[in-house]
């Protein structure tokens, strides 16, 4: 098999393998709304941080703001997950395309990926880690899983960004 098409499939696979995550990531929100909003009540309202810190200033306990906070996070996941899918679909239509026509349809996917990125480092590590001191917890602590969501999505970004090794396919000859 042609480096070049075995590079593409990896980039479309791992894509949509990315469309898939986050398609669960909103299916598991959805469908166990409770487990995930008690998260992001108890970063927001700063009520396992350390005792005494002086930061509690920025503590938000509004039940009000804790909703609009966590459906924003779902429908940011929502958007990802459908940005995922377009991509990978469009990579996916332009499998056998010329190089230049390839490089065009990942567009959307390092868009969806992109925004990934900055839905773990805005939402979770800027926002959630340190302005609520999320760190400061034991109990409702998402720092790891944030950076583990950050780096898998940086490492596919990358490989999406790649150019495909090895001489143009034969549209373009």
């Amino acid at each position: 098999m042609h480096t070049q098409i075995v590079s593409r499939w990896s980039k479309i696979l791992l894509l949509a393998a990315f469309a898939f995550y986050f398609t669960v990531i909103v299916f598991n929100n959805v469908t166990d709304f409770g487990s995930n909003y008690e998260f992001v009540r108890h970063t927001l309202s700063m009520d396992t941080t350390f005792p005494g810190n002086h930061g509690m200033g920025r503590a938000i306990t509004s039940p009000t703001v804790h909703l609009v906070f966590y459906l924003s996070i779902i429908a940011w996941e929502t958007l990802n997950a459908v940005l995922s899918w377009w991509g990978a679909f469009a990579m996916f239509r332009a499998r056998r395309a010329t190089t230049t026509d390839f490089q065009h349809a990942k567009r959307v996917g390092i868009a969806a990926l992109t925004s990934g990125m900055l839905q773990w480092l805005v939402a979770f590590e800027i926002v959630g880690a340190e302005w609520f001191l999320m760190w400061q917890s034991k109990t409702w602590n998402g720092q790891e899983a944030a950076f583990r969501m950050f780096m898998m999505e940086a490492v596919i970004l990358l490989v999406v960004q790649m150019q495909e090794p090895g001489p143009p396919l034969m549209a373009e000859r």
